[in-house]
């Protein structure tokens, strides 16, 4: 499951939203600013983190996109130590919580994602040409 190196991310994921519910941008922005600007997490490592903390059942995604603690969890609940190989399964959780991060940044920021539109059209093509 997660490895070591994810250990903290998952504590700072479950403090910032135990203040209050934030998306996955958000939380994102929120890490940055606490550590003024040295660190900012990539989607890819927050959205499939947030996703598999909803199905164990930590934290819950309400219907306006934002995450919140299910019960009273303590930050460092559930951490988990193995880590196996990266499988097709692996990479498209992350193209999942990418294509989550720039839903939430279109939400929250709808003139952020304008400059990207053709290289959205161009990797939405290539997705659609693996289907087939």
């Amino acid at each position: 499951m997660w490895g070591r190196k994810k250990r903290g991310l998952r504590t700072w994921v479950l403090m910032i939203i135990r203040r209050q519910p934030r998306n996955g941008a958000e939380i994102i922005d929120d890490m940055e600013v606490m550590t003024r600007g040295w660190w900012r997490p990539s989607p890819g490592s927050v959205y499939p983190m947030l996703e598999e903390m909803v199905s164990e059942g930590a934290i819950r995604k309400r219907p306006d996109g934002r995450y919140e603690l299910v019960g009273d969890v303590d930050p460092l609940w559930g951490w988990h130590m193995g880590s196996g190989p990266r499988t097709p399964q692996d990479v498209l959780q992350e193209i999942s919580g990418l294509t989550a991060y720039l839903e939430d940044l279109r939400r929250s920021q709808p003139s952020a994602t304008q400059p990207i539109q053709t290289e959205l059209d161009a990797v939405a093509e290539r997705l659609r040409k693996l289907r087939n």
